[in-house]
């Protein structure tokens, strides 16, 4: 802009100054637009978000469900929605469990409008994951990382349907690896990546996205009251989890049938028997006719070992009871009253999975 009528010593009518103003921006605008399009305006962060969300979103799929409840009125149908993603050509959907558990009705919204119902193949709430299937030609697919090779600090992209608002994008980094929670059973589940990629009611189920448009993680949870604390279930967990869900419909695990809480050992108890741990599961009650029963246990009895292997908490217990163990005898060491004992031990498998009985 031309200021000479200021210096001297005239001021610029208003005019002017609006003429010279609409001037300048013609002529900016005629700079730029011919040569530029709007790649090249993007910043390399901008870039990473909009080719990872270019290459996954196609995947993307919204999910309803309806689910018939009892209630003193009588039954009631109620409505719910989530996320989920193709991870193969054949029509398999990953989703979280919570979103689909006990539905009565299925129904799944591609990107590009069309809508198919789908069948439930397996259900896992013990990590919160479930597969769900639908009949669809051409569909798009997404492939499942390595979680052993993330950093924190990467920069993730979460992509879903939060509060009904389809095909959301948001972008974050890896705060934390490793974390563990609690699923709705009550099992720990572990290797948990903790993101400030924002998530809200609705985006449970979609994909956690890395700079290349894999997906590392499946969304489940975050924390209300809390901001940018959002939960991913890795995908090398998703990918073990989604394998026997597709094979089998469950994921098999054995309990040896107590009930317990974790307590510390008498530091008197640790020195004498050499303990490594000064922590063991304290067994709360004995379930009838289980393996725990057959075998002996009593109430009162401390876990400390199970297969040679140190147990301090239910959650190393838990993490010792998978498929592998059913029928397989073991060697389960407890300390009762003051005595080490080392009890024969045959896992079964599990009936059912609550948070009290393992």
């Amino acid at each position: 802009m031309r200021i000479s009528n200021v210096a001297d010593g005239r001021k610029p009518t208003i005019a002017a100054l609006l003429n010279e103003s609409e001037a300048g921006s013609a002529f900016e605008s005629s700079r730029v637009s011919p040569g530029w399009n709007d790649a090249a305006l993007l910043d390399e962060y901008s870039r990473t978000v909009v080719s990872a969300a270019d290459r996954v979103g196609p995947a993307v799929v919204n999910i309803d469900i309806k689910q018939r409840l009892e209630s003193q009125r009588g039954p009631r149908e109620v409505g719910g929605s989530g996320s989920g993603f193709v991870i193969a050509p054949d029509g398999f959907i990953l989703t979280n469990s919570h979103v689909v558990h006990a539905a009565n009705q299925i129904a799944v919204s591609l990107p590009d409008g069309r809508e198919y119902p789908a069948q439930l193949v397996g259900d896992d709430p013990d990590t919160d994951l479930a597969v769900i299937r639908i009949d669809a030609p051409h569909l798009a697919h997404v492939r499942l990382a390595d979680s052993e090779n993330l950093r924190v600090g990467q920069v993730v992209i979460a992509i879903g349907n939060p509060l009904g608002f389809q095909a959301s994008v948001t972008a974050g980094v890896i705060s934390a690896l490793g974390r563990s929670m609690h699923a709705q059973s009550g099992r720990l589940i572990d290797n948990i990546i903790q993101t400030d990629a924002a998530l809200n009611p609705g985006n449970s189920g979609g994909p956690l996205v890395n700079s290349a448009g894999e997906v590392i993680g499946v969304n489940t949870a975050m924390i209300r009251p809390a901001q940018g604390i959002c939960f991913a279930i890795a995908s090398n967990t998703a990918k073990f989890v989604a394998g026997w869900l597709i094979k089998e419909g469950k994921i098999r695990r054995s309990y040896i049938g107590v009930a317990g809480q974790n307590v510390p050992i008498h530091r008197r108890v640790v020195r004498f028997y050499n303990l490594p741990l000064e922590a063991g599961v304290l067994v709360v009650s004995v379930e009838k006719n289980s393996p725990a029963e057959k075998t002996g246990l009593r109430e009162g009895d401390v876990i400390v070992a199970f297969s040679a292997k140190p147990i301090g908490s239910i959650h190393e217990l838990h993490k010792m009871l998978m498929g592998e163990q059913i029928g397989v005898q073991s060697e389960i060491t407890i300390v009762r009253h003051t005595e080490k004992l080392a009890l024969a031990i045959t896992p079964a498998e599990s009936p059912s999975r609550t948070a009290v009985s393992r």
